[in-house]
């Protein structure tokens, strides 16, 4: 597989993207693997994948959906790569906006929970695409609404809440239809419950990361709900994330 050489990081101030590898290198070094079987997607993961597919996962952490064995995976927390690349996984330390692989590499990309981490989402959506080989699938998920902004957005790297329909345009000029959707996301429903997370992981992080670790992070597992995946786009007023299914068109 042919890669691309990196730029060199900028030098100078604290950047977002320094914020979200030392939360990320923090939270994994103290996590376990959680195997992708284990969670929602995997119906539809398995459903994705004919035989032979060639597979990319964008930022899983020790959260993957896509098979490990023979997975590429991209991410900038070293202590997750180093996990997945003991287990079979074929692990590279980069940015979703410099992927180091050739055009239309993969038949199946993912990506949960990342395109709203970084200053220029655009162009981490058009990295995605460009890796897909024409008519290949695209799972991504992200966050809806700014106006469904809270202090937890700012604690996990947020750099953005997509408006229904910048996401729509967004996805049209990039050349990807939807095929399906779902309401997504393992974020409690009680406020009161993320306050409390918040405050904790702000004043005793190190406990707090390891109690989300070893005690929430099961107990989320346990009470998922099966994916409620719909044809198209589902009504978009009030999700707070939304997955979605798309495949890259011919000519992109």
């Amino acid at each position: 597989m042919i890669q691309r050489k990196l730029p060199q990081q900028p030098s100078g101030a604290d950047t977002l993207f320094d914020q979200n590898q030392r939360f990320y290198n923090a939270l994994w070094s103290q996590a376990r693997l959680v195997e992708p079987q284990r969670f929602n997607t995997w119906p539809l993961v398995r459903s994705l994948q004919p035989e032979g597919a060639r597979r990319l996962e964008v930022g899983p952490g020790l959260r993957p959906r896509l098979p490990i064995e023979g997975t590429h995976f991209v991410d900038i927390s070293a202590p997750a790569l180093a996990v997945l690349g003991t287990r079979g996984g074929q692990a590279a330390m980069a940015e979703i906006t410099r992927l180091p692989f050739a055009e239309g590499t993969f038949d199946l990309v993912c990506a949960l929970d990342i395109v709203e981490h970084v200053d220029d989402g655009d162009g981490a959506l058009a990295e995605l695409v460009r890796v897909a080989r024409p008519g290949g699938v695209l799972l991504i998920s992200t966050p809806l609404h700014p106006s469904l902004w809270t202090a937890f957005d700012d604690l996990v790297g947020h750099k953005r809440r997509y408006r229904p329909g910048q996401l729509l345009e967004l996805l049209a000029r990039s050349g990807l239809d939807v095929e399906r959707s779902a309401v997504f996301g393992m974020k409690p429903r009680s406020s009161r419950l993320v306050d409390m997370g918040m405050w904790w992981l702000t004043h005793h992080r190190e406990l707090a990361m390891n109690t989300y670790n070893r005690a929430m992070m099961p107990l989320g597992l346990r009470l998922q709900k099966p994916l409620q995946l719909e044809q198209g786009l589902i009504d978009m007023d009030g999700v707070d994330e939304i997955l979605l299914v798309c495949r890259k068109g011919a000519a992109h």
